[in-house]
């Protein structure tokens, strides 16, 4: 527990003097009647505790730590097994003291608690640079997400559901111990893969088509956030390997630029850019790159972001107030930070056909000297290619966290039959 007696030192440090800091950990949600979701703590409540258990208060009063944890009885412990109570509360996780939440008012003394946008900014400027005990967790959670990519690759088979290689991923995940995922999983084959935040699973997998796989498990709460694109019948057709080559050039180059002090914001410009051109080479697009990226045109391909912090949270927390930077380009991005050492970002670039872009009577005029709406109406049954992964900003080159084939030939390995 000394890593959680750190941060909450610290946390306390940068407040002192404001207040009593008061954390509430999460309570049970109801699904339907007398059943409950399965229960996942509050991310800032694990990040200073590491307890699991629904129910509890932390309060930091100057260099005292109060732990408070719920009051069960003997109903409770038939139904729901055992709670730690507090001499076993305070030996489990390291706190000066231990109460029972029925006594928070007690444990507040009447002092006024630190201003709630005080504690916001302070947790999310401890949250947005990881410690090594916190890069251990996230590299495990992705080996894990790792191993059930690579096992999701071995399995598919044309004529097969998408829920049949969720069900892979997640008993992969399971089996080795990582019982939670980090989101909701994307499985999506074929023009499934142009639907961005797919959720529905259940659509048959074609020979010739594309499945674009989205997940992640979690442990102690730290995310593992993978995205995989290959072929279902193990082999790439010729123009998947073309769009799929465009993808993967912009991963590599802009993992290849994050280093600190580069703002996100440019990273994704320079994202863009690689993309813009890879696509003007295959004819979909014309024009100057510049005038491509700055119109827009290039956003008909790939609508979404380059990265993201990751974390306790699989979109994590932006840094805190002083880390707020104005967007420096042209171009809308809402992650916009300067990277510091000790960052963990996703890097996913992606090229995708989506009818609902692509078909817009107003876009289409709009971007008519740019986009050669024929030929991209010709790959409206192609889907989407994104490749993300897992990269821990260094002082020297970034730390990939992701192990799981990319390269073509290597894709095509692993999905060998």
């Amino acid at each position: 527990m000394n890593h959680y007696r750190l941060l909450r030192r610290s946390l306390a440090k940068r407040l002192a003097g404001q207040g009593v800091v008061h954390l509430a950990g999460g309570k049970p949600v109801a699904r339907n009647f007398d059943v409950e979701y399965a229960f996942r703590q509050n991310s800032d409540f694990l990040y200073v505790t590491g307890v699991e258990e629904p129910g509890c208060h932390l309060v930091l009063d100057g260099s005292r730590e109060i732990l408070l944890v719920p009051r069960v009885d003997a109903h409770h412990r038939v139904w729901e097994g055992n709670v730690p109570g507090p001499s076993e509360a305070k030996k489990l996780f390291g706190v000066d003291k231990v109460m029972y939440a029925d006594e928070l008012k007690k444990a507040l003394r009447g002092r006024r608690p630190v201003a709630a946008s005080k504690l916001r900014d302070a947790l999310d400027e401890l949250r947005a640079v990881k410690t090594e005990g916190e890069l251990a967790l996230m590299r495990r959670a992705n080996a894990v997400s790792g191993e059930a990519h690579a096992a999701v690759m071995r399995a598919t088979r044309p004529g097969m559901k998408e829920y049949e290689l969720q069900a892979i991923f997640d008993s992969a995940c399971v089996k080795r111990g990582l019982k939670h995922l980090a989101y909701p999983s994307i499985v999506a084959a074929g023009v499934n893969g142009a639907v961005l935040h797919y959720r529905k699973n259940d659509a048959a997998l074609r020979s010739g088509d594309l499945l674009l796989i989205d997940a992640g498990a979690e442990l102690g709460g730290y995310a593992a956030d993978i995205t995989r694109t290959f072929p279902i019948n193990g082999k790439f057709t010729r123009r998947q390997r073309d769009v799929y080559s465009v993808v993967l050039e912009a991963q590599k180059k802009c993992i290849a630029r994050a280093r600190p002090g580069i703002i996100s914001a440019d990273l994704h410009v320079y994202s863009m850019r690689v993309i813009a051109e890879g696509l003007k080479d295959l004819g979909f697009l014309k024009g100057d790159v510049d005038g491509l990226v700055e119109g827009g045109a290039v956003r008909l391909f790939y609508p979404h972001g380059l990265t993201h912090m990751l974390g306790l949270d699989v979109h994590d927390v932006m840094g805190g107030k002083r880390r707020v930077l104005p967007n420096p380009t042209k171009v809308p991005v809402r992650f916009v930070a300067k990277l510091e050492p000790g960052f963990v970002i996703t890097m996913e670039p992606g090229v995708y056909f989506i009818e609902a872009l692509l078909k817009d009577p107003v876009l289409r005029r709009k971007h008519k000297d740019s986009v050669d709406f024929a030929k991209a109406d010709s790959f409206l049954d192609f889907g989407g290619i994104r490749i993300e992964d897992d990269i821990v900003v260094r002082d020297g080159p970034a730390e990939n966290l992701t192990r799981v084939p990319k390269e073509i030939d290597a894709v095509e390995a692993a999905c060998a039959r």
